[in-house]
């Protein structure tokens, strides 16, 4: 930023008293003058022969207009106009001789770029939202049934599939959404089973293995594909609470809803007053979109449903690297507390009867059915996965020994390989009353996790 020093210059109107200190302005007013004086001037013209108006120019009583530019004398109002546009069109008319238009231009060019950078911003945001809204799956693109047809639809095209099968698999896609129960297609039942069997031969680095109660293992499909982790993980809770004799009372069905049908009972949960913060989040409705959900709204499903659930945030790393050795001491105390049995140490492999921990982490969530305790003390956690595939984790159910080897090493996870900056657990530890059930509605309207640490 500097400062000029100059001595304006001012230009006076030759038609009145007018002076200004800008040419551009004066250009304005005289033509201002000139429209209103043209007619008058024209009946002039008409009445006098050339030979007396030019007379009459030349005398002393004759009108001469002088260029508020330079020193020419023009005898009528036109020739004057013209000339001074000559003036302002070939430059001659510089920010030296009026320096106020530099000032105003200026400030346009800056008005111009700030409405530009503002327009700029203001679809940048549009754009950034309308990627929240596609990775969310709330984006209007429709939910499981249509991302169902779409996949049929486009292995058709590719001649993957035939017309026939695209409409009998239709029609019992249909039927399964109906009815609102799981179809069946991805679960992998067995699991747990396997696993004991598995770690009864083979502990050789294990001093202790806890593995949760019975489980099944449900993955993704075509229909929810990128989106559907947390209701495949809400479907292996359910699979594991509905084999336990305190949860049957509130869970009767022994059928495992659809995701369609999991999305339905989560806005009846909201209807019911629970999780307001959450239900406000996806405007009240989950059916037909692909959103995702996490752990505030597997604890509002689960007391909805009348299972007493926790919700745990483990906030921060809490070792070396961006580990989380509290998190895996948890799990340990989680299914190790059931195996305990006075002074006598626990055999080196027990299946509990606690049910599996749903873990939360960004973009992704998956189930804790276990964890191994090593020579070394070191733990290591054993999770079944939504991305996994059924044939994957059918390999837990061979008889060869090295193919299930192979599948438990994909389930082990180190405290090396959990690095987010946050996970959550849900945890479930009991049933509630109606009672306890209407307190933690009304104490949901804040909804907060237990920190750890």
């Amino acid at each position: 930023m500097y400062c000029v020093s100059f001595v304006e210059k001012q230009f006076s109107c030759p038609m009145c008293a007018l002076v200004c200190t800008d040419a551009f302005i004066l250009q304005e007013h005289v033509e201002l003058h000139l429209l209103e004086e043209s007619p008058a001037e024209e009946a002039v013209l008409g009445a006098t022969s050339s030979t007396e108006a030019a007379s009459s120019s030349n005398s002393s009583g004759g009108k001469s207009y002088e260029c508020p530019l330079c020193s020419v004398v023009c005898g009528d109002c036109y020739s004057l106009q013209e000339h001074v546009e000559l003036h302002l069109d070939y430059g001659t008319v510089t920010s030296a001789v009026s320096p106020g238009s530099d000032l105003r231009l200026a400030r346009r060019l800056q008005e111009e770029e700030k409405q530009r950078r503002k327009e700029q911003e203001a679809k940048r945001e549009a754009e950034e939202f309308k990627k929240l809204q596609r990775q969310f799956g709330v984006d209007g693109r429709g939910g499981y049934r249509k991302q169902m047809e779409r996949t049929m639809e486009k292995a058709v095209s590719r001649g993957v599939m035939v017309p026939a099968d695209f409409h009998n698999k239709r029609a019992e896609m249909m039927e399964a959404l109906a009815s609102g129960v799981d179809d069946g297609r991805t679960r992998t039942q067995g699991v747990l089973g396997a696993l004991y069997v598995y770690y009864q031969r083979e502990v050789r680095d294990c001093v202790h293995v806890w593995l949760s109660a019975d489980t099944d293992h449900f993955c993704s499909s075509e229909g929810d594909k990128g989106w559907g982790c947390g209701y495949r993980n809400f479907q292996m809770l359910l699979s594991s609470l509905q084999r336990m004799e305190p949860y049957t009372t509130c869970l009767s069905e022994g059928s495992v809803p659809s995701i369609p049908r999991v999305q339905v009972l989560i806005e009846g949960a909201w209807r019911e007053g629970l999780d307001p913060q959450g239900a406000t989040h996806f405007n009240q409705r989950l059916q037909g979109t692909r959103a995702w959900i996490g752990a505030t709204e597997i604890y509002a499903l689960c007391t909805s449903l009348r299972v007493s659930a926790r919700v745990l945030d483990f906030h921060q790393p809490t070792g070396p690297g961006d580990t989380h050795p509290r998190l895996f001491d948890w799990v340990k105390q989680y299914f190790s507390q059931t195996g305990a049995s006075g002074a006598r140490l626990p055999p080196r492999v027990v299946q509990t009867t606690q049910p599996p921990l749903y873990l939360q982490h960004q973009g992704h969530s998956r189930s804790i059915v276990g964890v191994e305790q090593k020579k070394n003390g070191s733990l290591c956690l054993l999770l079944l996965d939504p991305g996994c595939s059924p044939g994957d984790v059918r390999k837990l159910l061979s008889q060869d020994g090295s193919t299930v080897s192979t599948a438990v090493r994909r389930m082990r996870k180190f405290s090396g390989n959990l690095k987010h900056r946050q996970y959550q657990v849900v945890v479930v530890d009991g049933v509630l009353s109606p009672e306890e059930k209407q307190t933690r509605v009304l104490n949901s309207r804040t909804l907060q996790a237990e920190r750890i640490p």
